[in-house]
């Protein structure tokens, strides 16, 4: 039988090149959440869209919290649409501890530097460079793609993907599968060989303020019931406190794959803990890599009490950054409950559901498919992100998302700490793969 599908156009040079300019220019944008807003950046989008002739919506959920939704048209009318979303802000940056200006978007020593560079603007220049090309070229995607430029991610997305999901759900009509951020990108298993851990599921979000109420008196006299005592011991027994290994599904099979392409024997059914911890050693950095998603976790991040020395406070207010795999809430909340004194309460500041999904089907294959035909000595896997996006407001769609950037990194640096870090960058040719594996997924999607 002979296939009817429109032959592969290739990320051309053009596309290639332009997708380094392009990040470049989102990077002089400065979007800081908070302190600025998105609407010159998002304006700047719509213009870059227009330029192909792809139409595009500005949506505004306040004054300059600005959204962009674009379609692009796909070969068969009859599947569900892909959305394919990123956000335009970005977490403030001090510019004096950076060795570059972090909203100068300066090239040096082959990456591209600035706040924003790997989370996310090196991805919406991928949407925009893939788009662009396939406009110029007339090529058509597999499906409908929905491009979603989102504001407010930083914060929750309450007037980005949140927003947008309550206030107008049409605009994501007839979509029924999602990629963002939070996966795809490559982590070295050895020096040839590299995992691109791609994101089927995240752990949900419990941020927490605690509250101590005691007996206010004078700083000179003893004092049993000192808020700030209470509460103090509390947070130290929840900072300390390690939660036990609870081996999800996507976990499991990183480790397993990581053991299988090692060579390593790995028994991850032990039931002692200890036991455990020990199998998982012999798998080395990749454990490592995986220690933030093995388990649920509680850490102390602020602390405001008192107003004078020798005044003790009736009250005293902390927070706590909670996070728990899927199907693993309730024993956050008995665990952190149970580590509190009597006199401290708590309360949500941000209580949002972790998720997950089967990592099978045709979309997987095809952004497998794209990773091994860009990358020979590259192992696709799936992932849980230990933090939360924008995809926890598109489930409640009934949109099936997964975590894919494609983006290849050199075997030296430190992704991770990047994110939210000092001198963030992205290499120029993790840009340009970028745009490969793109166009590859859109075609095959």
């Amino acid at each position: 039988m002979t296939s009817t599908a429109p032959a592969l156009v290739p990320a051309s040079e053009e596309a290639q090149r332009e997708v380094v300019e392009l990040c470049a220019e989102l990077i002089r944008f400065d979007t800081s959440n908070p302190t600025s807003d998105e609407r010159a950046c998002a304006d700047w989008v719509v213009a870059r869209l227009a330029e192909a002739g792809i139409a595009s919506e500005l949506v505004e959920s306040a004054p300059g919290r600005a959204n962009v939704i674009a379609r692009i048209p796909g070969a068969d009318p009859a599947r569900g649409a892909l959305l394919v979303h990123g956000h335009l802000d970005v977490v403030p940056a001090d510019a004096a501890e950076w060795r570059v200006p972090p909203f100068s978007g300066e090239i040096r020593d082959g990456y591209l530097w600035g706040r924003g560079a790997i989370d996310m603007k090196d991805t919406v220049a991928v949407m925009l460079a893939t788009a662009r090309h396939f406009a110029r070229t007339g090529a058509r995607p597999a499906r409908e793609i929905v491009l979603a430029f989102l504001a407010d991610e930083e914060a929750g997305g309450r007037f980005g993907a949140h927003w947008l999901v309550e206030h107008r759900p049409e605009l994501f009509a007839g979509v029924t599968e999602a990629i963002g951020e939070g996966g795809g990108f490559s982590y070295a298993l050895d020096d040839t060989r590299r995992l691109y851990p791609i994101e089927n599921a995240q752990r949900g979000m419990a941020w927490m303020e605690l509250t101590a109420t005691g007996r206010a008196g004078h700083g000179s006299s003893p004092n049993s019931e000192n808020a700030v005592t209470d509460l103090a011991e509390s947070l130290t027994r929840i900072g300390r406190h390690t939660f036990p290994v609870r081996l999800i599904a996507p976990v499991r099979a990183v480790l397993e794959e990581a053991a299988r392409l090692q060579g390593v024997d790995v028994d991850l059914d032990a039931e002692d803990a200890e036991t455990l911890e020990a199998e998982l050693a012999k798998l080395g950095h990749v454990a490592d890599f995986l220690q933030v998603v093995l388990r649920n976790s509680a850490n102390p991040t602020m602390f405001s009490a008192g107003y004078q020395t020798n005044v003790i406070p009736g009250r005293a207010t902390a927070r706590v950054d909670g996070r728990f795999l899927p199907g693993h809430e309730q024993e956050l909340i008995d665990t952190v409950d149970a580590l509190l004194l009597p006199s401290v309460s708590r309360a949500w500041v941000n209580h949002d559901i972790a998720m997950e999904t089967s990592f099978d089907g045709p979309l997987v294959d095809a952004m497998c498919d794209a990773v091994r035909a860009e990358d020979p000595d590259g192992h696709p896997v799936p992932y849980c992100n230990p933090g939360g996006t924008d995809a926890k407001a598109f489930t409640k769609l009934d949109i099936r998302c997964f975590g894919f950037k494609g983006l290849k990194l050199p075997h030296d640096l430190d992704y991770g700490r990047l994110f939210h870090g000092v001198d963030e960058r992205v290499p120029l040719e993790g840009l340009r793969f970028g745009v490969r594996v793109m166009t590859r997924l859109w075609h095959d999607c």
